[in-house]
């Protein structure tokens, strides 16, 4: 029954996997899909810085119209021009501050708002690969500056957006798979529960008016009362299994009442091997329970404490109350479980055991936190030395 929950651990993991190779292909295609863009825009600027050191190396054979075309034509990446000696000799496509000056090219010319603009502008780009060194001459250097078009910037951000609609798709997916899986494992818990109580009513009845066939022909009293208290057990088993899928009546019980109940028949029913220590809290708060459900979880964890122990051993039933909640454990001297083990033990079908099909610790999580709002989880365990089991469950204000 545990390869279940292995086989659950590989295909999550080949879930994560997968999911993880289409994005990375994603990502790869689109940060090709930018550099390839980036690159042209690199061939575009090194055009027009070649049409810039052309028209100021113009003669009368220069085609004017045809070099005033290619520089104007770049209406989209942002250029300063340097001389060399940090002082901007013109720009293009700049979001100013101060509106109306972006067709005044000449920086000399521009409010000292904007001057400011660009030199801040100039000494961020010089940090940056997006520079062509312009010689109009021997004597003179230019350096061109660029930034990435708008176009360029927005794509940059595009993968991950589009990543992230693509986790939290997944996510919605994953969880919608989860909550139906859930939902039919209800479904399941409910009509098996309904079916069991169903089926376990016509015995009953039948095994009670034995007993009392059995009192009427003097069969010695002391044997009758064991097997009416057997019957009734049954009886009580087949309520609780009812009351599986609709909401209990909840109550306030005191805890230690509650638990020296439960563990009564328990104690007659296990082998004399098996020493059972009640260590209560002197401070028995009160708390809202249905006390059928509750006494089927001690039941139930007492039971898997004996199997741990092979019917020899020490448990030990031990509460602790606050103001805010009160705690109950559960503690064994058996086997002990694996710390990797600690969530699966309360997964329908998991079991260690030769004989069972390992859903009374999942029965016994589901009227805890569904039923109490409670919690219940593996507090320790150590391999050869035994496992506490701890509930905790919220403490009304009212005390005895």
């Amino acid at each position: 029954m545990a390869n279940i929950y292995d086989s659950q651990r590989i295909g999550k993991l080949i879930f994560i996997i997968i999911s993880a190779v289409i994005i990375s292909i994603f990502l790869i295609v689109s940060n090709n899909l930018i550099e390839e863009l980036s690159h042209q825009e690199r061939i575009r600027m090194e055009i027009w810085a070649d049409a810039t050191k052309r028209l100021a190396n113009a003669d009368e054979n220069t085609d004017f119209d045809y070099l005033l075309s290619i520089i104007q034509r770049n209406n989209s990446i942002p250029v300063l021009v340097e001389d060399g000696q940090g002082n901007i000799l013109n720009h293009r496509n700049f979001d100013l501050p101060v509106k109306g000056e972006e067709e005044t090219l000449i920086f000399s010319e521009l409010s000292p708002q904007n001057q400011v603009y660009l030199n801040d502008k100039l000494k961020s780009l010089r940090n940056s690969s997006n520079m062509i060194v312009l010689d109009i001459d021997a004597d003179n250097r230019q350096y061109i500056y660029y930034e990435d078009s708008i176009v360029l910037t927005r794509l940059s951000y595009y993968p991950y957006i589009q990543l992230g609609v693509m986790i939290v798709i997944a996510l919605i997916i994953f969880s919608a798979i989860l909550y139906t899986k859930r939902a039919e494992q209800n479904r399941v818990w409910v009509g098996l529960s309904k079916e069991t109580a169903h089926q376990l009513g016509t015995p009953i009845s039948s095994l009670m008016a034995w007993t009392q066939l059995l009192e009427a022909y003097g069969v010695e009293n002391d044997v009758v009362k064991e097997i009416d208290k057997d019957v009734h057990r049954l009886s009580v088993i087949a309520d609780r299994f009812s009351k599986i899928g609709s909401k209990p009546e909840l109550q306030l019980e005191y805890l230690n009442d509650t638990i020296g109940r439960s563990l009564e028949y328990m104690r007659s029913r296990v082998s004399g091997k098996v020493n059972i220590i009640m260590d209560l809290s002197d401070d028995d708060h009160g708390v809202m329970l249905s006390v059928p459900l509750f006494e089927w979880v001690m039941e139930n964890l007492t039971k898997n404490a004996v199997d741990a122990m092979d019917g020899a051993g020490t448990i030990t039933i031990r509460t602790l109350a606050d103001h805010q909640r009160v705690a109950i454990e559960v503690s064994d001297t058996g086997k002990g479980i694996l710390r990797k083990n600690f969530k699966n033990v309360f997964h329908p079908g998991f079991t260690t055991k030769k004989r069972g099909w390992g859903l009374g610790l999942t029965l016994v999580k589901r009227i805890i936190e569904e039923y109490h709002e409670g919690k219940i989880f593996v507090k320790e365990s150590e391999i050869g030395r035994g496992t506490t089991f701890r509930i905790e469950l919220p403490s009304p204000k009212n005390d005895r």
